[in-house]
């Protein structure tokens, strides 16, 4: 059985969607990043990065990044249908994935979620929101001209579609605007039951995109 590390509401939630979409049976550990317990014995001993998500497979060996752990998962359960076969169709997952964790989350949620991080002065926690929210912006509307008038980011659903769903997630949460065909996108997940499984399972809210 597949071990998987992670913790309610971060971006191990899109991999938990992902999970429930692929059909793996898998086992949960849960992490509280609040107290800093990736960063601890026994997690670094798993993953000495101290980072969510990772995922142990059923062979012992450890697989990170929220990327690589959806390319696996896709080929490991082929029967799924999360990536598209031909290396055209890979590609653009990967391109848009990259894009929505390395640009969407890190340089622009990281800044909204946990200025903290950075500074204890509020005037400057204030300016990192700030350019975190331009940053979301800009970001939300690439991701809207990539996904156009179609359901899903390639097409059909696809490993893309669980990394854009935890930002879409946390712009709900907090209250931030989506592009029209965004918002709807968010909306078509919450319909599909791996979804439902995962936000149950999870304990956590997921508000629809207005």
């Amino acid at each position: 059985m597949l071990q998987f590390y992670s913790s309610p509401g971060s971006s191990g939630f899109g991999m938990r969607v992902l999970l429930e979409e692929s059909g793996a049976a898998y086992q949960v550990h849960r992490l509280n990043l609040a107290a800093k317990e990736q960063l601890a014995e026994p997690f670094r001993s798993i993953n000495p990065k101290g980072k969510v998500p990772a995922l142990v497979r059923e062979d012992g060996t450890l697989v990170t990044e929220f990327q690589t752990i959806a390319f696996w998962l896709a080929d490991a359960y082929p029967e799924a249908g999360l990536l598209p076969r031909d290396a055209e169709g890979r590609m653009r997952a990967m391109e848009i994935m990259d894009f929505i964790v390395a640009s969407l989350h890190m340089r622009g949620f990281t800044f909204v979620l946990m200025p903290g991080k950075f500074t204890q002065t509020p005037d400057f926690q204030a300016e990192l929101t700030a350019y975190g929210k331009d940053q979301i912006a800009i970001g939300f509307g690439h991701v809207s001209d990539v996904l156009g008038d179609q359901d899903y980011l390639l097409g059909d659903f696809s490993v893309a579609d669980g990394a854009l769903f935890y930002t879409t997630r946390w712009a709900v949460a907090v209250g931030l605007d989506l592009p029209t065909n965004v918002a709807a996108h968010h909306n078509r997940m919450l319909t599909r039951p791996a979804v439902q499984r995962a936000i149950e399972a999870e304990g956590v809210t997921v508000g629809q995109a207005g």
